[in-house]
């Protein structure tokens, strides 16, 4: 089983991915955690990675498919994976066609994570962590036991990520909406674009999405 996860930042992908790795054997490729484990790899690939990161510019498509095609040729025999965080784009979503079928591979489902993005945002920017231990919290649905002071080491040093303020959370779902939307009517002319709703309870999600792929629930795939 090969697929998936869209939606925008927020939405809970990382989560449902993890989750579908852990529970069914599928393998997580994020594309942060493929470019930062190739960079410190020192292959080849890595310090071509490296080089790009270091100037401050973007990876090609070429680059991030050839990355992902790596990985994907060492999966286990019958082993599937689950996608999140490419396509960005209606190219890469061509490149990465063609990509598995020149391994004789093809995707399975694309499922998009839908959002309120009014919700989404108070979900986000309401977030924060302690900077001494990384424990995370919410203004209203997770806030400390004592205010100020983090449950499990006791600091004091409770901070808000820059990437979790309201303006930020918005910036980048503008550009989701500009740049990877366009992706969706792509899978849905395929007939595999399927849609769960990421603001229910992440127990929820991961039933929604088990049941689209046909996985028994709470069982493994076999």
């Amino acid at each position: 089983m090969n697929l998936i996860l869209l939606g925008p930042p927020g939405a809970g992908k990382g989560t449902q991915a993890k989750r579908l790795e852990e529970r069914h054997g599928m393998l997580q490729l994020a594309t942060g955690d493929m470019l930062r484990a190739e960079r410190a790899s020192g292959s080849t690939l890595g310090r071509q990675v490296q080089a790009i990161m270091d100037s401050g510019q973007f990876v090609s498509d070429d680059i991030m498919t050839a990355l992902i095609g790596s990985r994907i040729d060492r999966l286990a025999q019958g082993a599937g994976f689950v996608l999140d965080g490419f396509p960005r784009n209606v190219p890469q979503a061509e490149a990465l066609d063609a990509m598995l079928a020149a391994r004789g591979m093809r995707l399975d489902y694309v499922i998009e994570v839908t959002v309120d993005e009014a919700a989404l945002v108070d979900r986000i920017a309401g977030r924060f962590i302690c900077a001494q231990c990384g424990a995370s919290y919410h203004e209203r649905y997770n806030p400390p036991r004592r205010a100020g002071i983090c449950d499990l080491c006791g600091s004091t040093q409770l901070v808000h990520r820059a990437d979790d303020r309201a303006e930020t959370v918005r910036a980048r779902l503008a550009a989701y909406r500009d740049q990877t939307a366009p992706v969706l009517p792509y899978y849905r002319a395929k007939g595999i674009l399927r849609a769960v709703d990421g603001m229910a309870e992440p127990d929820r999600v991961t039933q929604e999405i088990e049941r689209i792929l046909g996985f028994a629930a709470g069982g493994a795939h076999g």
